[in-house]
């Protein structure tokens, strides 16, 4: 039996935090090798990275939040500037909490993007949780929005523009391109 998250999300305007998991959200989940024993590979959507400079432009702060700790983790947040890294957590509801006091915001002020079973007891504090469409169905069914489109391949951007539009910033965020 899943947990059924029974709380409506909170109002998008109220967002101050993002925070995505890595693998199966900003990538598809595979992770290669290489002969070294630091060459580990991942592909990141640039689709997905556009869209989270989008949200921060908007005035978010987004960041991830990490099961596993990787050098191509870092090395995409660093490309990203991303607000904060937490990675090699376990223990992501005790770390969700620490960030939260961290950043000064509350519980509900913070959307976060998980697929996987250690995700949920993040996304039953978060304001908003998000899901890709690959996500585990346990997660799946407790997340406030499921994405059309499949972790590393789109789910972010996906998120990024569904929540600049909730909070009715979207036009906004997008007029400099037309300029």
């Amino acid at each position: 039996m899943s947990c059924v998250s029974t709380k409506p999300p909170a109002d998008a305007k109220s967002i101050k935090l993002v925070i995505l998991d890595i693998d199966g959200v900003l990538t598809d989940g595979q992770i290669g090798y290489g002969l070294g024993s630091d060459d580990e590979v991942k592909f990141f959507d640039v689709h997905d990275g556009h869209g989270i400079k989008m949200l921060q432009r908007a005035g978010l702060r987004v960041g991830v939040l990490s099961g596993r700790e990787s050098k191509a983790n870092d090395r995409r947040a660093r490309e990203l500037q991303l607000d904060f890294v937490l990675q090699g957590r376990k223990r992501k509801d005790e770390s969700f909490l620490e960030l939260v006091q961290q950043q000064r915001v509350s519980a509900c002020q913070c959307l976060y993007m998980g697929d996987d079973l250690i995700d949920i007891p993040v996304m039953l504090r978060a304001g908003i949780s998000v899901a890709p469409a690959n996500a585990a169905p346990e997660v799946a069914e407790i997340a406030h929005w499921v994405c059309a489109h499949t972790g590393g391949r789109g789910a972010v951007r996906e998120m990024a523009v569904r929540l600049l539009q909730a909070r009715g910033t979207w036009q906004e965020t997008i007029a400099h391109y037309y300029e």
